[in-house]
């Protein structure tokens, strides 16, 4: 669109129609930062902190009531010598991830950059003095990978995260201090990850359901939400809340579920018009956990993947890396194989919106321009029936190879006739209308 159109639709109402968020009214740099995330459709969720020397999870110091002086103890030990920012971000790109989301600051406390706002990160505190988000954010940058931040809003380690959540009350904190201070100590730290990394896609907050139980207990996100949109127009902000989005927010994430669905238990919120985003695990935990090797087959990750585009939304696939700073082996074969996959399919997946049919059991459509993408997931027979009624389909080919494919169309629908029951792990057919 031409410059300014986005403010005028805005302005009439005439993007996001039926969704208000108490006055927020995005740039247009914020906008465009929008469709591009839509546009992107497939990113990769990195959770890593000091966490991982004890190889139990992300979790493991609010699980284990580990007093946090003892476990702040585990960062002079940290030294991850395995770590090589462009082997990360080479194997995700090869993946056909178009961006990375990394755990710049997890609810343990623990800072993976260098900030002057705590000693208590990976600079100062360890011997690897490295800083991870630089070296991330500067190969990102060069190899044209997005680069998002995750930050958590809660700590199970400051005195002055007061009055406590409802986790992490067994870390041995006897001492309060006050609100006001964290506040200012987040929004610091925010400021740098804004100012001193270049561009950056989206900040990832999480940690808002600690004080779901408490009412009156003020986050005061509008303000923070407008600090990150004045000092990055463009970078999106989303919050993994489980709530329809606040006033502020750009995208609306789902974590463990696909929008719509709510098998795990925390997405069953309504779906709003914004960009949406599914977060999952390669395996079953977010942090590097050593007895976890109940990794997802890959075609059930490209089916999670085909299936949130079919939803609208973007996969955010989550990987565990290992305390010596390696991907785990299993990782980095899933990535590849996911790559091959989308170096034949990726057009039906990158820039789509979902599609003409709503998701049956049989699998999904995506749509582009005047392409109608058929993902069949799983499917017995060789008829397909579709309810396509308001658009004239003037072709159907298998994708793959664009041999014929034969169809009927009337006032009722559209017939698909295969060569064969479809085995492919997505079998696409692409109609032209």
């Amino acid at each position: 669109m031409k410059k300014g159109i986005f403010s005028l639709l805005l302005s009439f109402g005439l993007l996001f129609p039926a969704f208000s968020q108490n006055g927020y009214q995005p740039s247009e740099e914020n906008l465009k930062a929008r469709k591009e995330f839509q546009d992107n459709k497939f990113g990769i969720f990195i959770h890593w902190g000091i966490y991982s020397m004890l190889g139990d999870g992300e979790w493991v110091m609010h699980n284990k009531n580990l007093n946090h002086e003892e476990y702040a103890k585990l960062a002079s030990s940290f030294y991850p010598i395995r770590f090589d920012a462009a082997e990360w971000v080479s194997a995700i790109k090869a993946s056909g991830a178009k961006y990375i989301c990394f755990t710049s600051r997890h609810h343990d406390g623990f800072s993976m950059f260098d900030t002057q706002y705590s000693d208590y990160n990976i600079v100062k505190a360890t011997p690897f003095k490295r800083d991870i988000i630089k070296e991330l954010a500067n190969e990102c940058h060069k190899q044209g990978i997005k680069l998002h931040l995750y930050y958590s809003h809660l700590d199970w380690t400051r005195d002055d995260y007061y009055p406590l959540g409802r986790t992490g009350r067994g870390t041995g904190r006897t001492t309060h201090g006050e609100w006001k201070t964290y506040y200012t100590f987040m929004n610091n730290q925010i400021t740098e990850l804004l100012t001193n990394y270049g561009p950056i896609g989206a900040i990832w907050f999480d940690g808002w359901w600690d004080h779901d139980q408490d009412p009156d207990f003020d986050w005061q996100l509008p303000e923070q939400y407008n600090m990150i949109h004045k000092l990055q127009p463009a970078c999106l902000v989303g919050n993994n809340h489980h709530q329809l989005p606040f006033a502020g927010e750009d995208i609306q994430i789902f974590e463990r579920d696909l929008p719509g669905e709510n098998k795990a238990g925390l997405s069953g919120q309504d779906i709003s018009p914004l960009p949406l985003e599914t977060c999952e695990t390669m395996n079953r935990t977010w942090g590097y956990r050593i007895t976890d090797q109940d990794y997802k087959s890959t075609k059930t990750l490209i089916h999670y993947l085909v299936k949130a585009a079919g939803k609208n939304g973007n996969l955010l696939m989550n990987i565990g890396p290992q305390p010596n700073g390696e991907l785990p082996a299993v990782s980095v074969e899933r990535l590849k194989e996911i790559g091959e996959w989308m170096k034949i399919y990726g057009e039906t997946i990158y820039g789509t919106r979902a599609g003409a049919v709503e998701p049956r059991p049989w699998g999904v459509t995506t749509q582009k321009d005047n392409k109608i993408f058929i993902h069949i997931l799983d499917l017995q027979d060789k008829g397909l029936y579709l309810p396509i009624t308001d658009k004239k389909i003037k072709k159907a080919v298998v994708y793959k190879d664009k041999s014929t494919v034969k169809f009927t169309q009337n006032k009722q629908g559209l017939l698909l006739e295969l060569a064969e029951a479809p085995t492919d792990i997505d079998y696409v057919v692409e109609l032209t209308f």
